[in-house]
């Protein structure tokens, strides 16, 4: 079964003349790491809320694992890192309290957090480097301990899918790549699907195995050696072409036209 399928997707904002989404066709296999690629305001943070289940799907199917996406959130099936982090938490409460309380989200918050709960956060304060954090008041961090603190509150109940919405905002490149590390750690050690989105092309080469490039529409779907200036500047709406050799990804022949290549879900 597909973590993520989605089928002929469109969405509009009320009031507009235009889709937001148009005929967005994704299916994502499990274990698999699949970044999103695209401009701001190209419709990522639309998809986002609808994969989440927080948007309504207007037109098409949407099945995160074969449920609806709000099925899915409650049953705690998605862990989700948004791109800023909620003011809520300069609240007066510890790291650890942080975490196990989203580890209990379908239990009662006065209850006694389960001894398989409790060994789970364990684990995964462990895989984060953060364990010497866990009864600090999360106010007292510092940005880059604070993201991972977040990382290990979308983790806390076990999810099969890790979505990341523009993770590495403000974060250099030797940054970027000791995220990119992370990431691969948890995604190998806890069995993981993972979804970044970003308008970064460094950031989602580096933590993806197949790239999906959106724009209102899907331009394309592949690796990154298929992804050719002309893409990105049909994604960008300008020249690219600059930002390519930045990456370190191998870039396809540009000689060719290339087309997303099983992006969009057959019809039976």
């Amino acid at each position: 079964m597909s973590v993520i399928e989605i089928a002929d997707l469109s969405f509009r904002y009320p009031g507009s003349d235009e889709d937001a989404l148009s005929n967005i066709c994704l299916r994502v296999e499990p274990g698999e790491k699949l970044g999103i690629l695209g401009p701001n305001g190209g419709g990522k943070s639309t998809l986002l809320k609808i994969i989440l289940g927080l948007f309504p799907c207007q037109r098409g199917t949407v099945l995160i694992h074969g449920q609806s996406p709000e099925h899915a959130r409650r049953a705690g099936l998605v862990g989700y890192l948004p791109q800023r982090i909620e003011a809520a938490l300069d609240a007066p409460i510890s790291v650890r309290q942080v975490v196990e309380l989203a580890a209990m989200q379908d239990i009662s918050p006065f209850a006694r957090i389960p001894p398989e709960r409790r060994q789970h956060v364990d684990r995964v304060f462990e895989l984060l480097g953060v364990f010497d954090l866990a009864s600090r008041p999360v106010r007292a961090l510092s940005g880059g301990q604070l993201q991972r603190i977040m990382i290990a509150r979308a983790l806390a109940r076990k999810p099969k899918l890790l979505i990341l919405d523009e993770p590495t905002v403000g974060i250099d490149v030797r940054g970027q790549q000791q995220f990119a590390t992370l990431l691969s750690t948890l995604h190998s050690e806890l069995g993981l699907t993972t979804l970044i989105v970003s308008h970064e092309l460094r950031t989602v080469v580096a933590g993806s195995d197949r790239i999906a490039c959106l724009a209102r529409t899907m331009h394309f779907h592949g690796t990154a050696s298929g992804l050719t200036p002309e893409i990105l500047a049909q994604v960008f709406r300008h020249d690219v072409e600059a930002l390519v050799p930045s990456t370190g990804a191998k870039v396809g022949d540009t000689s060719k036209p290339h087309t997303h290549d099983g992006g969009c879900c057959a019809h039976d």
